[in-house]
């Protein structure tokens, strides 16, 4: 589908996540769950992770190349759902119903989607491979008006096994990729999301 690009973006919205597993042998298969939506989005801040390296010879900078490290910074929601912290966090339920953290718990990988608000059409995104710290604990007491608190959680987008890091939807995008993208993760044909060569 042709469209036309966006000139600004805001608003972040429709969050969702989906666990990720991967088998344990070297190129193992790599699935996602049916993604789930986390409402109450407040704000995300992502910073590209990579160094540049140079090479001199002749007195030039005679070869230059970037590292594409993926992705790390906060996604700030309202409130984190109890089913995120059981199937991402690994916090356990007890036969009372109470969520349990264990230190001995590792968190679990996941595929990140969101979406932008945008002049022409909305942007929709997926991070392939991302993981989290546990959100920290604060409140504060109640005053004159209530103030919601929020929960922030310290992400890191790297790339999977395979290389993928995100994809994102563009002013060309197919009208069907852009109306699924958050009932399952996106997955590019084979062949077409390999290296790029030089030409």
């Amino acid at each position: 589908m042709a469209g036309k690009e966006n000139k600004v973006k805001y608003n972040i919205k429709n969050v969702h996540v989906a666990k990720l597993t991967e088998a344990e042998e070297p190129g193992g298969q790599i699935q996602y769950a049916v993604p789930k939506p986390i409402p109450g989005a407040v704000s995300i801040s992502l910073d590209a992770e990579g160094e540049v390296s140079t090479f001199y010879a002749d007195g030039i900078a005679y070869y230059v190349t970037s590292a594409n490290n993926g992705y790390s910074g906060d996604l700030e929601m309202a409130l984190i759902p109890a089913w995120f912290r059981e199937e991402i966090l690994n916090e356990e339920k007890d036969s009372k119903g109470v969520l349990i953290e264990n230190a001995n718990n590792k968190t679990n990988p996941f595929a990140l989607l969101f979406e932008f608000d945008g002049d022409q059409r909305g942007i929709r995104r997926c991070l392939y491979n991302c993981t989290t710290t546990r959100p920290s604990i604060e409140s504060e007491t109640k005053e004159d008006t209530v103030e919601p608190g929020t929960e922030t959680l310290s992400l890191t987008a790297s790339p999977r096994s395979d290389g993928l890091v995100k994809a994102q939807t563009g002013p060309e995008t197919d009208e069907t990729a852009f109306k699924d993208w958050y009932k399952t993760v996106y997955a590019p044909a084979p062949g077409e999301a390999t290296v790029r060569k030089e030409k």
